[in-house]
């Protein structure tokens, strides 16, 4: 769900606790959260509903005028929900990505994962690999990386995001870089085993 800078900037102060949205079918379910560059945010309701049950009231708490949202839901068409909304908190990936004192057990525990990732893939390993390239080639546009290894683009960038779960790496505005953990796991993974 798409939301702007200045509604996520008031959802995350408490002033928008509601969002109305036009689905053919329910994007989002009661209780789900979506991570946006101000935090997570929670669904507390997700709801089907006439546009015409909703109130003054309602639009106020999505920031918006009854005249603003009726346009805004003209736009398209399918079904109109109504979405509760609440700030969960920061993203957590942000604090595990700086999260770089790491005892010789999480290291372990972290290598063993990239192994499993590695083990299920049908393409070969590869965790090393992507990390060892994003090392190189900070802010690099992401379809370059993949087509100099034989990658297409969302291959490449769904594999990356499950680094980026993991706290190894982060987005920039273009491309990626390895995140204080990252760095950390990739000098463990290159010291030789004893």
């Amino acid at each position: 769900m798409m939301f702007s800078n200045v509604d996520l900037d008031r959802i995350v102060a408490g002033e928008v606790d509601l969002a109305f949205r036009v689905w053919r079918r329910p994007m989002h379910v009661d209780g789900g959260r979506q991570r946006t560059r101000a935090g997570v945010i929670g669904f507390t309701s997700v709801e089907p509903i006439d546009a015409r049950e909703i109130t003054e009231q309602d639009a106020a708490r999505a920031g918006r005028t009854r005249l603003e949202l009726e346009r805004f839901l003209a736009r398209k068409e399918g079904t109109v929900y109504r979405i509760g909304l609440e700030f969960l908190g920061a993203d957590e990936r942000v604090t595990l990505r700086e999260h770089d004192a790491l005892a010789p057990e999480e290291l372990g525990s972290i290598a063993e994962h990239l192994v499993a990732m590695d083990r299920r893939s049908t393409r070969g390993p590869w965790t090393r690999s992507f990390l060892e390239l994003i090392e190189a080639r900070p802010a690099e546009l992401a379809e370059t990386i993949g087509a100099s290894i034989g990658w297409e683009r969302a291959p490449f960038k769904a594999n990356v995001r499950r680094l980026k779960e993991l706290g190894l790496t982060e987005s920039l505005p273009t491309g990626y870089r390895l995140s204080p953990r990252g760095v950390v796991v990739l000098t463990h993974l290159r010291r030789p085993a004893n």
